[in-house]
């Protein structure tokens, strides 16, 4: 399920490397966050800041798996992308990855699951969530 792909270019700061220009480990998962809530208001055209919001639904990351390949710098500009593996009756399986000139600096896989911001339990897709996943991303759910 890893077409189509959503990307975004993300300029590489000073506030994400540690004291050597390079990409402090952790900041990745920043950015991949960013990537994620640009993917659900961009590319499925759902606000994230609605969907946490308002709407009081959250995405925790539950399984979380990464490969760091090479050294990201301050100052470059890597491709962060994105693509769908798996949907769940309550989950998404996540495929991200970023780099630049053909090189792979990191990979990540994630699951994350829906849940009521009240009660923090898992809920099932929201229907506009499947209903956009559907459209954008050519899939079909059985009911």
């Amino acid at each position: 399920m890893s077409d189509p792909r959503f990307e975004r270019d993300y300029r590489i700061r000073f506030s994400h490397c540690d004291p050597a220009g390079i990409v402090f480990f952790p900041q990745y998962l920043v950015l991949f966050n960013q990537l994620v809530e640009d993917w659900f208001t961009d590319g499925l055209g759902i606000s994230y800041a609605d969907l946490l919001g308002p709407r009081r639904i959250g995405l925790p990351i539950v399984h979380l798996e990464c490969d760091f390949r090479a050294i990201g710098r301050m100052g470059e500009t890597l491709t962060f992308g994105l693509a769908v593996e798996r949907v769940g009756g309550k989950s998404l399986t996540l495929a991200l990855d970023a780099g630049a000139d053909g090189i792979e600096r990191v990979a990540s896989r994630q699951v994350l699951v829906f849940t009521d911001l009240e009660t923090h339990r898992a809920i099932g897709l929201p229907e506009d969530v499947r209903a956009a996943l559907a459209v954008s991303h050519r899939l079909r759910f059985d009911r």
